[in-house]
């Protein structure tokens, strides 16, 4: 059987098996992992080459960083006083978090936001007596489609801006309407969609009302320390690609002098860290290198290239859906890294590719709320909300997040259209 078969089946049972949630996905992703190295499509060096470590380590790094920070009680706190501004509304709640959610993804890693904003999420959601997952799921969304918005929101942005020599104002101009226009409507999808079946009863909302904020602050000392780390470590996500740190040395770094001086136990710091959510995330980077190695990824990319016979419009389309798609269940890494030489080579014949940049960055971050797997964020928070005993499927999540997805990619395909067809 040729090794790319071999490493396709492989990815479609691991897919299978975490969407029908039978086994845990940790567990999966171990014994793909394995697959790969028993048929020697990999040899374990071979696999550690795939792995996106800066991906890791902005995982552990932040994991361990707000493990600490928690402990002041700083996130009960912010919960506490937002859910009072909102007068105890869970529908204002939710448009209020998701919106700064969308606006911190834009300036930093998605992971980070939500392991931000996902604990007091929690914290609300148990004062007000109401599901937290309809909230958490709304996260979820806002951070892919925030991310988009910039250069540094997610991954992708950051390769095509370097690789098409594009900086943060150019991203604003292409890929920020789209988002902006997506939250908007999404906003108004969750009100409405909410209004009814997001409802505290009036003697939760009267108790909350009435707590005292200032009492959730359980350590004073730790929270100076971490009103001091939280917003160096944001300017320095913001600044990282000036200052030439990758996100990874910035996590890792913020986590090792939190464990100094925030003098709490590190044992339990490390304990309440989602080691199987790390383990999943590894399995998952060599399972798609498995698909990169044997040349499946590149034989897409050209494939979808040689469908429009060079057609500008007909090609920026396919390329948008193609990684909205392809994302929604690939790393979308590999897959861009992969079309990005080809889109050059198409540059060097006189292709105007500039409307093909926009549609690899709108489709591969978009893409990511297809489905739980399809973005680190989801992947992150849906196992926060499964260990404080608020189970998020894939299932459950795919009835949100493939909606969602399909209708930000129309709005981008519209705007592309609008945009772009003029010019040819």
């Amino acid at each position: 059987m040729h090794e790319n078969v071999i490493a396709i089946a492989i990815f479609i049972v691991v897919i299978a098996s975490v969407a029908l949630d039978k086994i845990h996905k940790a567990t999966i992703a171990i014994l793909g992992m394995v697959m790969l190295f028993i048929t020697r499509i990999f040899t374990v060096q071979e696999a550690i080459e795939h792995v996106d470590f800066n991906t890791i380590g902005v995982l552990l790094g932040m994991m361990l960083f707000v493990g600490v920070v928690k402990q002041s009680g700083l996130f009960e706190y912010i919960a506490i006083k937002t859910a009072k501004l909102a007068g105890g509304n869970p529908v204002k709640i939710l448009v209020f978090f998701i919106a700064i959610t969308a606006f911190l993804s834009a300036f930093l890693d998605n992971v980070t936001t939500v392991l931000l904003i996902g604990p007091m999420t929690i914290t609300i959601a148990k004062l007000l007596s109401i599901n937290p997952v309809p909230l958490l799921i709304n996260q979820i969304l806002a951070s892919n489609i925030g991310g988009t918005a910039t250069l540094i929101g997610d991954p992708p942005n950051i390769m095509i801006g370097s690789a098409a020599n594009l900086g943060f104002i150019d991203f604003l101009r292409n890929t920020a309407p789209v988002a902006i226009i997506t939250m908007v409507i999404l906003m108004y999808i969750m009100k409405t969609n909410y209004s009814e079946k997001l409802k505290a009863s009036d003697e939760a909302i009267s108790k909350m009302m009435q707590l005292d904020e200032t009492k959730a602050i359980t350590d004073h000392s730790l929270l100076l320390k971490s009103s001091i780390m939280i917003p160096i470590v944001t300017i320095a996500f913001i600044l990282h690609d000036l200052i030439h740190i990758d996100t990874a040395t910035i996590a890792l770094s913020a986590a090792g002098i939190m464990l100094l001086i925030g003098k709490q136990d590190v044992n339990d710091v490390i304990e309440g860290v989602e080691w199987p959510t790390l383990i999943f995330f590894i399995g998952l980077f060599v399972i798609v290198g498995g698909l990169e190695k044997t040349g499946v990824i590149h034989s897409i990319a050209i494939f979808l290239l040689n469908t429009t016979h060079g057609h500008p419009i007909s090609t920026m389309l396919i390329l948008l859906w193609a990684s909205a798609l392809l994302s929604a269940i690939l790393d979308n890494i590999p897959f861009v890294a992969t079309l990005i030489p080809l889109i050059g080579a198409m540059e060097a014949t006189g292709v105007d590719v500039a409307p093909l940049w926009w549609a690899i960055s709108l489709g591969a971050c978009l893409g990511g709320n297809g489905t739980l797997i399809g973005a680190s964020a989801n992947v992150v928070l849906s196992s926060i909300s499964n260990k404080n005993g608020f189970p998020i499927t894939f299932k459950s999540y795919l009835r949100f997040g493939l909606p969602v997805m399909l209708l930000s990619v129309l709005i981008a395909s519209a705007y592309l259209v609008l945009r772009y067809a003029k010019f040819y």
